[in-house]
């Protein structure tokens, strides 16, 4: 069965001169002539968005959405009526808030959390404000070390606070953060710790001893290639180490005393060398 609102494979039945059509079940759903890929033909499969169009028949699109049924996400409002508003999706089609399912009442230009589901009566993908209640710790479905999406919701006096999974919340410590972040800005992470209480301790990036080799080996392969130096030590302030290496400060020093202990590198003025171990 096709899910609405959500990315989907499905094969091709025919080409047409305004786009392909594809094996919906029971129906045939239109990819139109502007997302059709060159080379695609009957037979093929495609990765496609399904949702609904102004007319109410399924559509495809290989636009990406902002958000999938399921996800929490922070849209901006682009227009209002009676009935409720309308939030930029992403796609050619923006998403409806019934007024219902408004904390308070939208205007145009606001930036909203949201949940998308699938309104039962007419199977249309919608958005409610109304997110809280599918929001808990009580019930974790999230393990230690497990990488996680979060969404970020709000700036406290000890770190951020993030939506994980799109089912609880947790807390990304000032320590773990190497640059300001956004509300409403959506970023992998990690379970760092959870506590008795089932409140949950987030850091960025993945986890795990394969992790730690491979980011050992790239630092080692970018010694190489850079004549055995790099401008780089635990005095770099942590953006400048993040757009070089994609990794927190404090786990670049965690990586460097390791190569370190190795004895595969040595700490010049600086930076770092190569040494005769890590050639």
């Amino acid at each position: 069965m096709v899910k609405v609102g959500d990315y989907n494979t499905l094969e091709v039945v025919k080409m047409v001169e305004f786009g392909a059509y594809l094996d919906g079940g029971d129906i045939e759903i239109l990819l139109p002539n502007r997302y059709v890929p060159k080379g695609l033909d009957a037979g093929n499969e495609i990765t496609v968005f399904i949702y609904h169009d102004n007319e109410q028949r399924l559509i495809a699109t290989t636009a990406k959405p902002l958000g999938v049924v399921g996800d929490i996400v922070m849209l901006e409002v682009v227009d209002v009526a009676s009935f409720g508003a309308f939030v930029r999706w992403g796609i050619m089609k923006d998403l409806l808030v019934p007024v219902s399912q408004q904390e308070q009442r939208m205007k145009v230009g606001d930036k909203r959390f949201v949940k998308i589901y699938i309104d039962q009566q007419t199977g249309r993908a919608a958005a409610t404000e109304k997110i809280d209640r599918f929001l808990s710790n009580f019930d974790l479905t999230v393990e230690v070390n497990e990488p996680v999406d979060l969404l970020i919701v709000r700036k406290t006096d000890i770190g951020y606070v993030a939506i994980i999974n799109s089912l609880h919340m947790g807390l990304l410590h000032f320590d773990e953060v190497f640059r300001e972040l956004q509300v409403g800005e959506q970023l992998k992470g990690f379970i760092k710790n959870i506590r008795p209480d089932n409140k949950i301790d987030l850091a960025f990036g993945t986890r795990g001893y394969s992790k730690v080799v491979d980011d050992e080996s790239r630092i080692l392969d970018m010694l190489r290639k850079n004549g055995d130096f790099l401008p780089y030590n635990d005095k770099t302030d942590p953006e400048t180490i993040y757009k070089a290496f994609a990794i927190s400060k404090k786990t670049f020093k965690m990586i460097l005393g390791a190569l370190y202990k190795k004895r595969a590198i040595t700490f010049e003025d600086g930076g770092i060398r190569l040494a005769e171990k890590g050639k």
